[in-house]
């Protein structure tokens, strides 16, 4: 089981993310563990590292979403972050988004094995009409280092509700691609990107997102919006940013 290989450290956790639902975590690190690697889910350095790197990483950035959202995850792939987020946060509604056929196929292996109910899969990508019509006006859109920040925010900014927030996690150059992809953003109908780092207390090193709402209009607006939390160059050093952001997230996205 994934607890076997769980530190203390990790195992505390785990635990104050997932209260009562760790052991549906740990299931879910047995399942990428025993066939992530054969089914190009992940990549075969990231076996050891699943639940630092991927599973708690994920999970943190629920602090970012307000009580009962619905949430879209955009490129699902293994399930980074939806699977992580719909066990730790149950009163969420999750919709993973995944065009490739076989990870689609995991995916409903997984929601079903786990029994989430509050998870649904659908086969697309989010650009595409048929996947707009049925997820529009979500309150959040996450993606993980599936893509330069303009073009997440051309992919996911629709989907949301004026409002609505993409969290968009990502590495260390996050700061970078906001400097880049700034206006980008604005013109896609984007407040001001901002950083917000996420699992201090519980990561040795925390989760980056890029934070960015969706707004009516692009141009001298900045609205304010309240989060879980609150509650309680050009193309080349774009490629190189890219590349950062897929090592530090060592997941394979299609």
């Amino acid at each position: 089981m994934g607890s076997d290989w769980m530190t203390n450290d990790r195992t505390s956790a785990a635990a104050a993310v997932f209260g009562d639902r760790v052991h549906l975590a740990e299931r879910f690190v047995d399942l990428l563990t025993e066939h992530g690697v054969e089914r190009g889910l992940i990549g075969p350095r990231e076996v050891d590292r699943l639940w630092d790197r991927h599973v708690l990483n994920s999970a943190v950035v629920g602090d970012a979403m307000a009580e009962g959202a619905r949430v879209v995850d955009v490129g699902s792939g293994a399930g980074l972050p939806g699977i992580p987020l719909a066990i730790a946060r149950p009163d969420l509604e999750v919709i993973l988004v995944e065009p490739m056929a076989r990870r689609v196929a995991w995916l409903d292996e997984v929601v079903e094995t786990l029994a989430l109910s509050s998870v649904t899969v659908l086969r697309g990508r989010a650009e595409e009409q048929a996947i707009r019509s049925r997820v529009l006006g979500a309150d959040v859109v996450t993606a993980r280092a599936v893509a330069p920040l303009a073009k997440l925010a051309g992919w996911c900014l629709p989907l949301l509700r004026e409002g609505g927030v993409l969290v968009a996690l990502k590495g260390a150059s996050a700061g970078e691609e906001i400097d880049r992809d700034r206006q980008a953003v604005a013109r896609l109908g984007g407040g001001a990107p901002h950083v917000e780092t996420y699992g201090a207390a519980v990561l040795e090193v925390p989760t980056t997102v890029v934070l960015i709402e969706r707004v009516k209009s692009a141009v001298g607006r900045d609205r304010s919006w309240r989060t879980r939390k609150d509650q309680g160059a050009q193309k080349d050093q774009g490629a190189r940013l890219d590349q950062s952001a897929q090592r530090d997230q060592g997941v394979h996205r299609g």
